[in-house]
């Protein structure tokens, strides 16, 4: 059960990723964009994973020994939850991303770079997106 689920969210996620990559202004990412319906999804998964394997009432998240103990201790779904954790997160700030340069009318050519580095290396892509608005913020407001 855990890897058809798993399958389900991680194939579901490179399809949404997709329409905000590539179809961004069309119908189908209208709502994508305007609500958190792939990151509400996942969280249901998500859910389900930290229940099934036993939750995070040992975990140490205060000190680096704690996270690595934690990784090394990870069961499938315990690994499961914690990617889905990573997809949610990484795909709202896309879509945030998105929202606000469309409501900056900054084009998508210029954000589809950091829309990627989002979607492969989550910080890097809000990084990536800020130097791309603040540049482009200081363009408009050098005229």
């Amino acid at each position: 059960m855990t890897n058809i689920l798993f399958t389900i969210c991680n194939t579901g996620i490179l399809i949404a990723w997709g329409v905000l990559l590539f179809a961004p202004g069309k119908a189908i990412s209208k709502p994508l964009i305007a609500f958190p319906w792939v990151p509400l999804f996942l969280s249901l998964f998500y859910s389900y994973f930290i229940l099934v394997s036993g939750g995070l009432a040992e975990a140490d998240f205060s000190t680096l020994e704690g996270i690595v103990k934690l990784f090394r201790q990870a069961t499938p779904e315990s690994a499961a939850a914690g990617w889905l954790h990573y997809l949610a997160f990484d795909f709202w700030v896309g879509a945030w991303m998105v929202r606000h340069s469309q409501k900056n009318r900054i084009s998508h050519l210029y954000i589809f770079i950091p829309l990627l580095c989002t979607f492969l290396l989550g910080p890097i892509g809000i990084l990536t997106y800020s130097l791309v608005y603040f540049f482009k913020k200081r363009i408009t407001w050098a005229r």
